[in-house]
């Protein structure tokens, strides 16, 4: 069994899913929330509260592997700086135990899941769902979104296991 911490950085909250994968590649629910980042005195602060956070998660769930997305270019250069400032303290964080971390870019993460790219947050969160077998769970859409990410971490590193490859080779292929 390996255990997967998905990680959807934001600089006002942050998406945590955690999720077991066993031998015979089946996918099962373990975690999921989102880091609420917004109570926090100002931005040093926040991303003091999300390494403090995160850095209990790891603690509390033990993952063997991460995979965190990366950053996209919003509308915004300040909000794009902001989220690339969220991800480089979760890595940070993460890198600090030696885990060894799998960086998905937010199209190959929708083309994995829903089968392509320019898929919404809904269609996403509907297959996080089936595939975890959550019909009923109500998802928060950060949690939801880091879910996906350790899912497509786990169908990437069993393609790349049956095909010869690393998941960066395979990743780099695709993307």
């Amino acid at each position: 069994m390996t255990r997967i911490l998905g990680i959807d950085p934001g600089s006002q909250r942050t998406g945590i899913g955690v999720i077991d994968v066993g031998a015979d590649g089946q996918c099962r629910y373990v975690h999921a929330q989102a880091i609420v980042l917004l109570g926090a005195e100002d931005f040093p602060s926040r991303l003091g509260l999300l390494c403090e956070t995160l850095d209990a998660l790891l603690e509390q769930w033990q993952p063997q592997q991460v995979a965190i997305e990366t950053v996209f270019m919003d509308k915004s250069a300040m909000s794009a700086l902001k989220l690339g400032h969220a991800r480089g303290a979760a890595l940070a964080t993460v890198v600090r135990r030696r885990l060894p971390v799998s960086e998905y870019e937010p199209r190959l993460i929708k083309q994995s899941l829903v089968g392509r790219g320019g898929a919404d947050k809904t269609q996403v969160q509907h297959m996080v769902r089936l595939l975890l077998k959550l019909p009923d769970a109500k998802l928060q859409a950060d949690a939801a979104d880091a879910l996906a990410v350790a899912l497509t971490h786990a169908h990437m590193s069993a393609t790349a296991a049956r095909s010869g490859l690393t998941t960066d080779q395979l990743r780099r292929r695709r993307g």
